[in-house]
């Protein structure tokens, strides 16, 4: 696409009722899953690597984890608002990408752990730069009432990576003589086949055909500009990301419900087919029935999923909720994206998202700490009722807030 008002046969639905996407979203999309492929042919066999052939512990897996996640977090704040800034998107999207693909299978070639660390911390670097021009060339080359759909478009291909990529690995694993080193190095095809992507179909609209002047204002003006409405959506998602722990605990207690091992990561696929499903599907609800009433139910959705989790003791039980908790990122995933893409300026959209996945990467380290300290000090159960209690004290906020905060469009 080459302007930010795309034809109307190629975003909005036709006469069948389908919705058309523009090509750039749909090549993103692709990028999205075989990044994923690639990144999930690695990521679940690294705790395997680190401690059965380079020796590494639990210390040494905490730490390259912390410092490749915070990395990311703090540069998806710089890149979105530098991406404003020029007005560019794909450099930074192709910059990012770039470095990732090509870092992520050299752990293939690690023989101590610090290099292990090197290469995550390079490959977060890649993950930081691209995530919000990505997000904002989205909201930028797509009809607004189209966006939902758009952003859970991309983040079912993301998910369907998730869901292919450990089915790659555990596939060349069965060849004879392929060793984890070998799969790792492999994971640069699909790497290879982004850059691809990327050079060949994705298009961003001209700097003259822009909407907005590029956003030349200090941190504080731009956050100013930003809205009140915004601020009010952060201060909801970081309550809620307070949380939001990581899905290890999740595992963890499907594990000491009497799941075997093998099964723990099967179920673990059939969760992110769920979750590709319902992105899917919840991005075009979102459209028809508003984001904000969509995340209201998709953190209600959490909040019970969490609260039933902490409290059903049988295997069965756990299983059933840890696939319903799929669920939850479909309601919530694309109309986050999509409504910030409706609540700031157009020439702001970048630094947005930004600031959206900084306060997500800020609150997630301290959730997942929490998390683990209820465990360890008053069980389980307190543990999830914890999370349960900040999402519904975020749908409070977010409920609080709808004579100002509601489903504004800025126009483009």
């Amino acid at each position: 696409m080459s302007t930010f008002r795309p034809r109307l046969d190629t975003t909005e639905q036709g006469k069948s009722g389908r919705i058309r996407l523009p090509q750039a979203v749909i090549a993103l999309g692709m990028v999205s899953l075989f990044t994923d492929i690639s990144s999930e042919m690695i990521y679940p066999l690294l705790p395997l690597f680190l401690s059965g052939i380079l020796g590494a512990g639990a210390l040494a897996l905490g730490v390259i984890e912390g410092v490749a996640e915070s990395t990311a977090s703090l540069l998806k704040v710089y890149s979105g608002i530098m991406t404003d800034r020029s007005r560019r998107r794909k450099p930074l999207i192709v910059a990012g990408y770039g470095i990732a693909g090509l870092a992520r299978p050299l752990i293939g070639l690690a023989t101590v752990w610090p290099f292990v660390l090197v290469m995550r911390f390079i490959d977060r670097i890649g993950k930081g730069l691209r995530s919000s021009p990505r997000d904002a060339l989205i909201a930028d080359v797509t009809d607004p009432g189209c966006r939902g759909a758009a952003y859970g478009f991309h983040r079912a291909m993301d998910h369907a990576g998730a869901v292919a990529g450990p089915l790659a690995a555990a596939g060349l694993l069965l060849i004879p003589g392929m060793s984890l080193r070998h799969v790792f190095l492999l994971a640069a095809i699909p790497a290879a086949a982004v850059m691809v992507i990327l050079f060949t179909w994705v298009r961003e609209p001209s700097h003259s055909q822009a909407a907005g002047a590029p956003s030349t204002a200090g941190l504080r003006a731009q956050w100013r500009h930003l809205g009140g409405n915004f601020r009010r959506l952060l201060l909801a998602l970081l309550i809620f990301t307070l949380g939001n722990s990581t899905d290890a605990f999740l595992l963890l207690g499907l594990s000491q419900s009497g799941v075997p091992a093998a099964w723990v990561a099967v179920l673990w696929s059939l969760h992110h087919v769920v979750k590709m499903v319902s992105t899917y599907l919840g991005g075009q609800l979102a459209d028809r029935l508003g984001c904000r009433r969509m995340i209201l139910s998709g953190w209600a959705v959490y909040a019970g999923v969490y609260l039933a989790f902490g409290l059903a003791g049988s295997m069965r039980a756990r299983i059933a909720l840890f696939m319903v908790y799929g669920i939850y990122f479909g309601l919530t995933e694309p109309a986050e994206k999509a409504w910030i893409a409706r609540l700031v300026p157009s020439h702001l959209r970048g630094t947005a998202f930004g600031w959206y996945y900084g306060v997500i990467g800020l609150a997630a380290l301290p959730a997942s700490l929490i998390f683990g300290l209820l465990w360890q000090a008053r069980g389980p159960a307190a543990a999830f009722t914890t999370g349960a209690a900040l999402a519904l004290a975020a749908c409070l906020i977010l409920f609080n807030s709808g004579d100002r905060l509601h489903d504004s469009r800025n126009p483009g």
